[in-house]
């Protein structure tokens, strides 16, 4: 019993510390039968395959032409342990979110291992087992001035184990992040794997729209946070770009208008709308509803409010 009790101490110890009993002045637990739990794997492989499945059988009829061309090259590069990037080029409304999220219920229905992180944590809630990238993977944060950076993960933690088990990582939002991050996760995959292969032949599946936020240096120029741009990054040379292009709310829809607003923002994005010579402000005429006061603003975004209520 008193054996058993070390174990179950030491687990909790190495979850948050990462430390075995003996660095506390404890004796160590003999494990003869009991190996260390990595209680980080047993929640990765928690999902109920049964549910991801059925998931995996209802949505697959449903992609569209490019969305099943970017889905089947994805799973080609993980089934064949291909190693390097993956970037998906998703404007908004074009079925990205639902082509990772079948990709990492493909995954996790074979008992494979998948990692869903985002930069951000609003975004990361739209992935099934999503987390921010920082917590995930223990990204330093002062990349700016860091000259080697690598994640701050020990080779015998439970997060080490985990990253060495993972056959996919997807990150979502990734134009938001400085592209030393993707350097310190290679480094450290790398070691983890011991493996020179990039990224230690672990898939990354990069997804977003550089039309978005890029990243935010504080008191730089706009050459500063270009150079900060995943573009800079020299791994950016192995990327396999894929694009979604096809408007999934006007094609449900069929609604012309749904159309017209999504082709109106990637204009906006591209820069081919024109700009006021006096102010440098774009127009947004044809765009949106202008109004005059707070009243006639709350009937068109809620008509008829005061007979609804």
């Amino acid at each position: 019993m008193f054996n058993i009790a070390l174990i179950f101490i030491e687990d909790q110890v190495l979850e948050v510390t990462n430390n075995n009993l003996s660095v506390y002045g404890l004796p160590r637990p003999v494990r003869v039968k009991q190996p260390v739990v990595c209680k980080e794997i047993l929640c990765e492989m928690a999902y109920a395959h049964g549910e991801l499945r059925r998931h995996v059988e209802i949505n697959e009829p449903l992609l569209l032409e490019k969305q099943r061309a970017a889905y089947q090259t994805i799973l080609e590069k993980i089934e064949q342990s291909s190693d390097g990037m993956v970037f998906l080029h998703a404007p908004g409304g074009t079925g990205k979110t639902f082509v990772t999220n079948l990709v990492l219920a493909k995954v996790r229905e074979s008992g494979k291992i998948a990692l869903a992180v985002a930069s951000s944590g609003i975004a990361a809630t739209l992935l099934p087992g999503g987390r921010t990238a920082h917590a995930a993977l223990k990204l330093p944060f002062n990349l700016a001035r860091t000259e080697n950076p690598v994640c701050n993960i020990k080779k015998n933690s439970g997060t080490a184990q985990l990253l060495q088990r993972y056959v996919l990582i997807v990150w979502d939002e990734c134009t938001m992040s400085h592209k030393l991050t993707f350097e310190a996760l290679n480094l450290t995959l790398k070691d983890l794997h011991e493996n020179n292969r990039l990224f230690g032949e672990v898939t990354l599946l990069l997804s977003e729209d550089f039309r978005q936020t890029l990243p935010v240096i504080q008191r730089s120029t706009p050459a500063d946070e270009i150079n900060a741009c995943i573009k800079s990054l020299f791994l950016w040379l192995s990327v396999v770009q894929l694009h979604l292009t096809r408007n999934m709310r006007a094609v449900i829809l069929g609604n012309k208008t749904s159309a017209h607003f999504a082709a109106g923002l990637l204009r906006i994005g591209e820069g081919r709308l024109p700009v006021s010579a006096e102010d440098g402000l774009v127009s947004l005429d044809g765009y949106a509803t202008f109004v005059d006061s707070t009243e006639e603003l709350q009937e068109k975004v809620y008509p008829n409010l005061r007979q609804r209520v």
